[in-house]
């Protein structure tokens, strides 16, 4: 079985425990104004490799890997687009003992009846997800992704009742995702959930603009800096809260 590559990266520190062989898988459903990705949008392209590449691949830096109590994650793009694959993979990475995460916004989710056999079986294969929930508000997240938030907040209840392990993650843009009342209501979203061992602020930054120009398209998020450290603590402590209160 074969899927759609972006790119690889060999070490990753920042998803997921240890250190992560990391694959970007191409294709995502959501367009957010602040993509730092935004060449892995396009579905059906990238380089086609097996999943016997991957972890072949995978195996010659499993000393470096297990040392450091890392794995496997899968990013993109949106790696639920190309489930079968993703539980092809994570099928052989268990085989191996590979410890494996999914980095996902859930913006594929659907109740269709395929769709979850589908993930139910790809979740026996999973050890965490890390899932990026971009904005509480519904017509926010129109606005900033040019998707519904319906669906995302429906996995996270999915992966709550399955009792899925998950990082919460949370994109930090000032006056965008930043709004303390927003960020009230997205912890007590997050407090109804029983499966969120971590929460992570992300502080927006510019590192991907110049892929938005190199595509010829005209960046939305220009003149917006990065937020403060002060205002990240904030977020933090806001979002934490929630699990405090959940206890």
């Amino acid at each position: 079985m074969k899927g759609f590559i972006h790119s690889i990266e060999s070490c990753g520190t920042v998803d997921g425990p240890g250190l992560r062989y990391v694959v970007f898988t191409q294709g995502c459903l959501l367009r957010c104004q602040y993509c730092h990705n935004a060449d892995t949008w396009e579905i059906g392209k990238g380089k086609e490799m097996t999943v016997e590449e991957i972890v072949t691949d995978l195996t010659s830096y499993l000393p470096f890997i297990e040392a450091s109590g890392g794995g496997i994650t899968v990013s993109g793009g949106e790696p639920l687009l190309q489930i079968d694959f993703l539980t092809e993979l994570f099928k052989e990475c268990k085989k191996i003992g590979v410890h494996t995460t999914i980095d996902s916004s859930g913006g594929c989710y659907t109740t269709d009846e395929t769709f979850q056999q589908k993930l139910n079986e790809l979740l026996q294969y999973t050890d965490l997800i890390l899932l990026d929930l971009k904005h509480i508000d519904e017509k926010k997240h129109r606005k900033l992704t040019g998707k519904t938030n319906q669906h995302i907040l429906q996995l996270a209840k999915f992966l709550s009742e399955k009792n899925v392990p998950v990082w919460i993650r949370h994109v930090l843009v000032p006056t965008i995702t930043d709004d303390p009342d927003d960020l009230h209501r997205l912890g007590e979203f997050i407090g109804t959930l029983r499966n969120v061992k971590k929460i992570e602020i992300l502080p927006y930054h510019k590192l991907g603009v110049y892929k938005w120009k190199a595509l010829g398209l005209s960046y939305p998020l220009e003149g917006i800096d990065p937020p403060s450290e002060e205002s990240v603590k904030r977020a933090q402590q806001i979002l934490n809260g929630s699990l405090l209160a959940r206890g």
